[in-house]
């Protein structure tokens, strides 16, 4: 029994880091005849059964039927228990009642960062950004530096000889990130994500003299002046040293104090 618990745990949270729609059933009660023992338990998805049981035949058909209207749904679906005469209701020949429980669990929109650079900050910024409920994507021209990064169900890593092409796969929504080598790798990409997108964050590594240089370049290359104020260069909170780790951490308070001024409406 213990095994099986440990087992549900890991598959629901398998689930659940996938981000796939699934229902939950649990056999709460019984009177008379009983398909499974209280506090059975069974995952079904689109596809039908992804774990356990609870106690097959026609009790499990009419589960099976109810999780599948719940998934089509697109309301909200509140945790509700059924209880089912066996014989009037399910079409057994035995008599009784069984009661199920049925928790719906839907895919969510998760907070979505791109983080341009493999580096040393990256390096850090990458390992607090994963304990936070986040879609991480890390791009570098430089595949040994990609590999010292950690792996996580969460984080993408992908190799590409010319990063801003990356700027067309984000969706709007995406917070984005420059952290690259430096000024020659980061500056296609600031000029490509201000022409052509609006993302809610876009942060620029440096310092207040690359922040002239950059506003430079960029109206040279025809950006708007309005579009100028639309990035953070120096990127981070202003604390800490210019250590990787407090570079990261200051970064990381600046995404967090941004996202909730667009998500939570804090002022």
């Amino acid at each position: 029994m213990e095994r099986n618990l440990i087992t549900f745990s890991e598959q629901l949270l398998k689930l659940t880091q996938e981000n796939i729609a699934f229902v939950v059933v649990t056999l709460t009660s019984f009177r008379g005849s009983a398909p499974q023992e209280i506090g059975a338990r069974m995952i079904v998805g689109h596809e039908g059964i992804l774990f356990g049981t609870v106690g097959g035949g026609k009790i499990e058909n009419r589960c099976l039927e109810t999780c599948h209207e719940i998934l089509k749904s697109e309301k909200k679906v509140e945790p509700h228990s059924y209880t089912w005469n066996l014989q009037t209701e399910i079409g057994m020949s035995c008599g009784g009642e069984v009661s199920m429980l049925f928790e719906a669990h839907r895919p969510q929109e998760r907070w979505k960062i791109a983080v341009f650079g493999a580096g040393h900050v990256s390096q850090e910024l990458v390992r607090i950004l994963m304990k936070l409920d986040c879609d991480l994507t890390v791009t570098d021209t430089r595949s040994e530096w990609l590999e010292k990064l950690p792996s996580g169900p969460r984080l993408k890593k992908q190799h590409r000889t010319e990063m801003s092409a990356v700027i067309d796969e984000l969706t709007p929504d995406t917070f984005v990130v420059l952290v690259t080598m430096g000024h020659t790798t980061d500056y296609p990409i600031l000029l490509k994500c201000l022409k052509e997108k609006n993302f809610p964050y876009l942060g620029v590594i440096g310092s207040d003299t690359k922040r002239k240089k950059l506003d430079r370049e960029l109206e040279t290359a025809g950006v708007k002046a309005q579009l100028l104020t639309k990035y953070f260069c120096p990127i981070g909170e202003n604390f800490g040293t210019s250590a990787p780790a407090e570079i990261a951490l200051s970064i990381t308070a600046q995404l967090l104090r941004i996202r909730d001024q667009i998500y939570k409406g804090d002022k």
